[in-house]
Order: structure tokens, then C-alpha cells, then sequence
């Protein structure tokens, strides 16, 4: 008899056997008479060799659908912190950045965590984000707010007022924004919108909004030429100023004639990840960094392309990128290049404006307005236009 008993005994989870030889103790010793065992100590043995299991995800029945940020702990809050794994998950939510969350209160007392306009120095860089931290953003997405001097430049359908993502630019002043000339010439002024503080365009469940502007007047470089991008430089004016706060905010210029040697900076955009009808534009706002490469051994590169060995790269473009996997693509023209400065690397000013490349992620370089050449040009626009250049002076730092 006892051998067959501990064989089955052993074949049980340890847990069990645990328990059997905790409850055989407790008997043995009440049985023998030497003291009694209150229950509640057997209820606190029993507890700790089975513990109630974890509390898990409320019941979509006893809970409510609300923004990440209001929830913690299962129990509605305001305070916006947390991780937010940007992969789809199954659950009784339908948008990854809203959670189901215990409703302690009426519905109507949930309100958002009221942010007001606040203006910081230009090119103020987010690298872990506005409020929450993304998780899962293995294909370079950037965080939220990570780069709040990046716009997104739409087209409007009129007939059902349905919106077409175009290109980039960067806001230089809370009502201009730099972009290159190719990616609304031609467009109706009148059709274009500008939108700020966009981070992923499916979704506006953001803890700040975006803000859509509408185009006033577009000022285009005066020697701009299509044929080959020369001078692709242009400003956007929106009719009202864009409200500046932790997701919207400006990016610094350069002096004139500035020279970017062997800084990483980083590009930003919505375009597509791979070149040609095979690419697909980008949901959430991706980032890459990349490195500035030096004029002759970009034009050395160039020459190894179809553009054929006498190919002359004109001085109004910079070059940076080069390594495999890693570059800006279509749909991404207009859209910044920003470096950090040398005696701040916290804060970004920007190199150049997305322009052309041939082909998109291998050794050959892309190419980019030179915005260091163009300063004085953006400078005069801005005194036409009676505009504070201040909003994009590194050295400036505003009073709050």
C-alpha cells in the first residue's frame, strides 16, 4: 500500500504535496492533544499554499473604455504617466490607448488634464515623450511629442472633405512653417491644411490634440527650379497661430552659412518605409537617425548612380544618410532634418529640408535643402511679414 500511495503522491504538483504535508502536520498535532489549532491558522496555511490568483483584467461589463492616461491601477486617474504598448492587443477596448479602467466615479466628472499654452526655447526635443512612454515601437517610431516642431502638410478633398497626407515641414514660428517648395507646387492654397502636434493619424485619442491651421499665403524661393530641386525652399503662413504647448513647438535655424560636419541628427516624417508602390505611409510619426556626410564623398556616391560620373550637386543641397536600412523615403519631402547643437545637445536646429535621394535605405546618401544657406533669405521674409525671428534663435530664451 505505501508504495503505490507515494508514487501517485509524487506524481503530484509540488504545491499539493506541500499542502498534504502542512494539513498532516496540523492533524497529527491536534489529534496527539498537545494543543488546538484555531481554524483561522489552517485558513492562513491553506492561503499561503494556494495565494488568490492576481486580479486580472476587469470584466468589460464592470468597467469603462477610458484614455490610457486616466487610468491606473484599474482605477480612473489624471496624472497621464505610464507605458503604452503601441502593438494592437485583443481586449474589451478597441484602441490601444484606451484601457478598461473601474469607474469610481460618474462618467461625466472624467475629464482631460488641462494643459496650457506653454512656450519653451526652439528646438526643445521630447525623447521619452509627453506624458506616457511608448513600448513595442520596434520600426522606429518616435514617441508622442517627441518632435513638436513636426507638421504634417494635407490636401482636403472638397467633395468629401476627406484628408490626403502630402508632406512635411517645420514649424519656425507658431504661424510659419518651413517646407520645401516641390511638395506643394501647384496645389491650391485653399485646399491645404497644416496640421501640428499629429503624432499617429489614425487615432485622436492623443493626450494632447493636434491643431489644423489653413493656409493664408505660401512664400516659394524666388530661383526655385523643379527640374532638379535647386533653391526648394519655402514658407507656409497659417491664418492663426498654432497654440504652443509640449507637442507643438518650434525647431531653431542655423546661422547663415553654418557647415554641418559630423553631427547625427535625426529625421522625422509620416512617408513610406520602402521605396516604390511596394511602400506603405507610415500610421505613427517614425524617426530615424542619421549622420551628416561631407560634400565630396556624397557627390563621389552619387556619381555611382544613374546619375553618371559628371553629375554636379548644386550648392543650395547637404547630404546625410548612407547606411543601410536607414533613410528618408517618399513622402517624407519637406519634412526636417534636425541636429543638435554643439553647445546643447538637448536642443535641436535644423540642417536641412528632405528634398531627393535615389532609392531609399542603401549606401547612397539623401539629399536635403541646405537650410544654413538660406537663413538670411528666411530672415527677410519674416521682417516682410512683421514675424518675431525669435521663435527660432537658439539663443533666445523665453520668459514663462
Amino acid at each position: 500500500m505505501s508504495g503505490p500511495t507515494l508514487k501517485r503522491l509524487s506524481a503530484q504538483p509540488l504545491s499539493v504535496l506541500l499542502f498534504v504535508t502542512l494539513l498532516f502536520q496540523v492533524t497529527m498535532t491536534t489529534v496527539s492533544g498537545q494543543e488546538d489549532i484555531p481554524a483561522a491558522d489552517i485558513d492562513k496555511v491553506i492561503s499561503e499554499v494556494f495565494p488568490s490568483p492576481p486580479p486580472s483584467q476587469p470584466p468589460s461589463d464592470q468597467c469603462i473604455c477610458v484614455p490610457y492616461y486616466l487610468c491606473r491601477n484599474k482605477t480612473i486617474n489624471t496624472d497621464g504617466e505610464g507605458l503604452i504598448d503601441i502593438r494592437f492587443k485583443e481586449g474589451p477596448c478597441p484602441d490601444y490607448l484606451k484601457v478598461c479602467c473601474y469607474d469610481p466615479m460618474k462618467s461625466s466628472e472624467i475629464t482631460n488634464t488641462a494643459y496650457k499654452e506653454k512656450r519653451t526655447i526652439c528646438g526643445h526635443r521630447n525623447p521619452a515623450g509627453v506624458g506616457f512612454r511608448i513600448t513595442g515601437n520596434s520600426h522606429n517610431e518616435a514617441q508622442f511629442g517627441e518632435f513638436p516642431w513636426m507638421v504634417a502638410i494635407l490636401k482636403e478633398n472638397a467633395y468629401n472633405h476627406s484628408q490626403t497626407y502630402l508632406c512635411g515641414g517645420s514649424l519656425i514660428h507658431p504661424q510659419v512653417v518651413l517646407t520645401a517648395v516641390h511638395c506643394i507646387h501647384g496645389k491650391d492654397t485653399n485646399d491645404l491644411i497644416i496640421r501640428a502636434g499629429e503624432w499617429d493619424s489614425q487615432t485622436e485619442n492623443e493626450l494632447l490634440p493636434s491643431q489644423d491651421g489653413q493656409v493664408l499665403k505660401i512664400i516659394k524661393h524666388e530661383q526655385y527650379y523643379g527640374g532638379a530641386l535647386y533653391n526648394d525652399v519655402a514658407l507656409i503662413i497659417v491664418n492663426q497661430p498654432f497654440l504652443l504647448r509640449e507637442n507643438v513647438g518650434t525647431l531653431c535655424l542655423p546661422s547663415q552659412n553654418y557647415m554641418f560636419s559630423k553631427e547625427r541628427c535625426h529625421a522625422s516624417g509620416w512617408g513610406k518605409n520602402i521605396f516604390g508602390k511596394a511602400g506603405e505611409y507610415q500610421v505613427i510619426l517614425k524617426s530615424i537617425d542619421l549622420p551628416i556626410v561631407p560634400r565630396s564623398p556624397c557627390l563621389d556616391l552619387l556619381r555611382k548612380t544613374r546619375l553618371g560620373p559628371n553629375y554636379k550637386l548644386h550648392e543650395s543641397f547637404i547630404c546625410a544618410g548612407g547606411e543601410i536600412g536607414k533613410d528618408t523615403c517618399q513622402g517624407d519631402g519637406g519634412s526636417p532634418l534636425a541636429c543638435p547643437l554643439d553647445n546643447n545637445p538637448d536642443q535641436y536646429q535644423q540642417a536641412g529640408i528632405v528634398a531627393w535621394g535615389i532609392g531609399c535605405g542603401d549606401e547612397t546618401p539623401g539629399v536635403y535643402v541646405d537650410v544654413a544657406r538660406f537663413r538670411h533669405w528666411i530672415d527677410d521674409q519674416m521682417a516682410r511679414e512683421n514675424f518675431d525671428t525669435s521663435f527660432y534663435d537658439p539663443y533666445f530664451i523665453p520668459e514663462n
